[in-house]
């Protein structure tokens, strides 16, 4: 009878992102994930072929907690469902600093990286929808915006800047409100 293993994979999973949070995604190795778990590796390698895959586990973990930060920001009436976006991806590099860099401070040499519209569909039809301008412009509109958004994101992640979220949503406004200019003309 085969050995019972000691761990589910989606432990082995929790305590890889919690290991990722602490120190980063350098220090999630076979050694650092098998302290922190308490354990040797075996039980690691016994549900995963190597530690390739733990990284893509754990990268498909980070994403569902950020669109989960999205998901609740937009739907909360605080700000208005566009900005929202943006303060919960803001959020996001401040609450979970080390999960922000592993999904948008990583090296992407050798990804592949293609333009999916559908993926932001419903900002781009927030936009469209306020500004009344074209799905080209409003792409335009939100690449030019995000960059923005994510410099701030950036610098909170690396404790560049600790702003609180007043100034950031007044910020977010200032730069939202300039390129609304810039594309509507004032209207």
């Amino acid at each position: 009878m085969p050995p019972k293993f000691k761990f589910t994979r989606e432990q082995i999973i929790d305590a890889a992102l919690d290991l990722t949070r602490k120190k980063g995604a350098a220090g999630l190795t076979a050694r650092g994930l098998a302290a922190e778990l308490g354990s040797s590796s075996k039980p690691i390698f016994s549900l995963f072929q190597n530690m390739e895959e733990v990284q893509s586990e754990v990268m498909s973990a980070a994403n569902v907690l950020y669109q989960s930060y999205i998901q609740r920001g937009m739907a909360d009436s605080k700000y208005p469902p566009y900005k929202a976006s943006g303060i919960a991806y803001i959020q996001f590099a401040k609450e979970e600093k080390e999960l922000f860099k592993l999904l948008f401070m990583r090296d992407r040499t050798g990804e592949k990286i293609e333009e999916n519209r559908e993926e932001i569909r419903p900002i781009l039809d927030i936009i469209m929808k306020n500004l009344g301008i074209s799905e080209d412009e409003a792409f335009i509109f939100h690449l030019q915006l995000w960059l923005y958004v994510h410099g701030i994101a950036a610098m909170v992640a690396t404790n560049y800047l600790d702003w609180d979220i007043d100034f950031i949503s007044k910020a977010l406004t200032d730069g939202y409100e300039g390129l609304k200019h810039r594309y509507t003309g004032g209207k």
